[in-house]
């Protein structure tokens, strides 16, 4: 296993910096101290957010190859250092090793899009002589960096979250700070100390702060930043955009997500990505599999399938090869998510298995069934091992109880019936439908972002391009 430093620095104004190590980071499983790092006063993002401003022009004339350059460096040297960014995401976020080392691939590939995209950032030429006094004119018009943006970054996947973040920016030409999260800052920290290796960077081009939950304050609603992107939980997330201010606001937010299971659907096969959208990385992913729609006609079936998978899982060690659930972030979020599955069945639902907890944060691969319409465990965002059965007769009824959500990320739909496919998607009131998979997949070209209380805006490099970017219009009169 690859070694971590005893302790890591901040980055202000592309410099490593140690001016404390205020932030003890604790292995998830052993509840250890595995290292420190510093933690950002408010002094220091002052600095940071001021040496932003002053890098937003001269990174709005990095030539393209140039963004590029920088890109493809990060894509090699991530290449280079992949075994250690799998071993940190493995003890900092508890992250079962084999998903972490999925998620190093993600954040290659996501560098690798941005550079693609660097160099074809598009404009277009308009016509504008629609009617006669618009007559011998002509538009043009193309996309520009916004100016020094705001990132916060969540636990759940401190390496991808954070590149969809960091590398659109740097495709379009923006400065940024940023504030990963507190239990999982090292990823970030990683990419800082790759990104401060490029000397073309202008000095502000990037800062990475580690900062307590005051200090976010200062990411929000300094006037200097032209944009604030914040993935995390609703709660904190339309907080934010209410003190916000002027600036343009990208939230991407909680879920509940629901897969349909409808009675053609190929029952082995959705199986196996069920299990693995409720309990990957012990379910904490926004669009984790929550809800479970099964038809009447196959319901029975596939509920004892479900049960019979999920009480194989193997929990434990998330260093371990063979470990599937590892823990959650911590005792209080496994804490909570249990008073959630007690709370279920004191109301009259089913525990199918699962529901147990120990050292803490191990809370086990949980199914239940018959929960009731007002519970958290249906209409909140679990964030953990827990998926619930509902048993559904026609397909309209199964789109409406999708719908039936304050949330909308994605939905999944298992059925080889086409009509219904188009249906789904004309239907349903969530960011994206997935078909034939769980509502858990992504790319990481695609747009991805939800609605409702789910969030707003788009990520996916391209579309994150597009909100990093204002457009820039020109009108010619020809004489």
């Amino acid at each position: 296993m690859p070694q971590l430093k005893s302790t890591y620095p901040l980055y202000l104004n592309n410099k490593p910096v140690q001016p404390n190590t205020d932030l003890a980071v604790t292995d998830k499983y052993t509840g250890e101290v595995a290292f420190r790092t510093a933690l950002a006063t408010p002094d220091v993002i002052e600095e940071a957010i001021a040496g932003a401003v002053r890098a937003a022009e001269p990174m709005a004339r990095l030539a393209s190859y140039e963004k590029q350059g920088v890109l493809m460096h990060c894509v090699a040297r991530f290449k280079e250092r992949f075994d250690e960014l799998a071993y940190a995401l493995c003890v900092e976020a508890g992250k079962p090793i084999k998903d972490a080392e999925g998620e190093v691939t993600r954040l290659i590939d996501t560098f690798r899009i941005a550079a693609e995209e660097s160099v074809r950032n598009y404009g277009e030429v308009q016509p504008l002589d629609i009617s006669a006094r618009a007559k011998g004119y002509m538009g043009m018009w193309k996309r520009v960096p916004i100016g020094p943006c705001s990132f916060i970054s969540p636990f759940n996947f401190p390496l991808n979250l954070a590149a969809h973040k960091i590398a659109p920016a740097i495709a379009v030409g923006c400065p940024f700070v940023m504030k990963p999260a507190s239990k999982t800052p090292l990823g970030a920290i990683i990419m800082g100390e790759v990104l401060a290796e490029c000397d073309i960077l202008p000095e502000g081009a990037f800062s990475i702060l580690p900062a307590s939950r005051d200090g976010a304050d200062m990411f929000t609603q300094d006037e200097r930043l032209k944009l604030l992107s914040f993935t995390g939980s609703p709660g904190v997330g339309w907080d934010l955009k209410a003190k916000a201010g002027k600036k343009k606001v990208v939230l991407e937010l909680g879920g509940n997500a629901a897969v349909i299971i409808d009675k053609d659907a190929d029952l082995s096969d959705a199986l196996e990505r069920v299990i693995f959208g409720a309990f990957y990385q012990s379910g904490q992913s926004c669009i984790g599999v929550q809800r479970i729609l099964i038809h009447d006609d196959v319901y029975d079936a596939f509920k004892a399938m479900l049960v019979k998978k999920a009480k194989t899982l193997i929990a434990g060690d998330p260093k371990d090869r063979d470990t599937f659930i590892g823990p959650m972030i911590s005792d209080g979020e496994a804490k909570r998510l249990k008073g959630w599955i007690d709370e279920a069945v004191a109301a009259g639902a089913t525990l199918l298995c699962g529901g147990g907890l120990s050292r803490g944060n191990m809370l086990e691969a949980t199914l239940l069934e018959g929960v009731p319409d007002d519970a958290k465990a249906k209409n909140e965002e679990a964030f953990g091992p827990l998926a619930i059965l509902q048993r559904f007769h026609h397909f309209d009824e199964a789109l409406e109880e999708v719908n039936n959500s304050k949330f909308g990320l994605q939905a999944g739909i298992f059925t080889r019936d086409l009509f219904q496919m188009f249906d789904a998607w004309d239907r349903l009131d969530v960011g994206g439908v997935v078909i034939n998979d769980v509502p858990s997949y992504r790319v990481d070209n695609m747009p991805y972002g939800g609605v409702k209380d789910s969030g707003l805006g788009r990520e996916g490099v391209r579309f994150a391009m597009e909100d990093m970017s204002e457009i820039r219009n020109l009108v010619i009169r020809r004489r």
